[in-house]
């Protein structure tokens, strides 16, 4: 399988030289390839066309992102060739202020995809034709799938009976925040207990 898909990687490297060159690898029997923002398009265009490859279904896109990097999120999209029988990974790494361009175009079914991936980390996609929230509420404040945005989130909305409408109000925590550093399990105990790695030689 890996030897495969090697041969397949280089194929795609020799039709593809000037955009494939961010690399690729093979992870958990899938091909990944690295892709630039500029050479997006032009490498979908060819999976999708190209008579070895016919990746005609986009089937999902989501972000993974890592706040200590640069280019903090990267764009990963999931393409299937049915003729193949084969999938292929395809990552993009970008910022917050980085549009992505937009993959309708080329995968009809990239519109809901691109809306999803907007809503929940905030990665705009240049040319799509309707970027806008489509999980959260339109005043909804932030990404929620951000590993900065926190987990309370920022605003509460519920059901007032007296004012017989919704509202929004601050998060109000009963206690506050506190940081786990996960070594002990007895943690916060009025009494010291066998396993207790935190309590001083016990």
């Amino acid at each position: 399988m890996s030897e495969s898909l090697e041969e397949f990687g280089r194929y795609i490297q020799k039709n593809l030289p000037s955009q494939m060159n961010a690399g690729s690898k093979i992870k958990n029997d899938m091909l990944v390839l690295f892709v630039g923002i500029s050479s997006l398009s032009r490498v979908m265009f060819f999976l999708r066309d190209n008579a070895n490859c016919q990746f005609k279904q986009l089937i999902d896109i989501t972000v993974v992102d890592f706040p200590d990097r640069e280019k903090r999120f990267e764009v990963v999209y999931q393409l299937l060739s049915i003729k193949y029988n084969r999938r292929i990974r395809i990552k993009v790494r970008t910022t917050a202020d980085i549009a992505v361009p937009s993959m309708v175009k080329v995968f009809s079914s990239a519109g809901w995809f691109e809306r999803e991936t907007y809503d929940m980390f905030g990665v705009f996609f240049d040319g799509h034709p309707d970027l806008r929230r489509i999980l959260t509420d339109y005043g909804f404040d932030g990404h929620p799938l951000r590993k900065d945005f926190p987990l309370t989130g920022y605003t509460e909305v519920r059901y007032d009976e007296e004012k017989k409408a919704i509202v929004y109000e601050p998060v109000e925590l009963d206690q506050e925040y506190r940081t786990f550093d996960f070594e002990s399990p007895w943690e916060g105990c009025e009494y010291v207990l066998h396993g207790d790695e935190k309590a001083g030689g016990a």
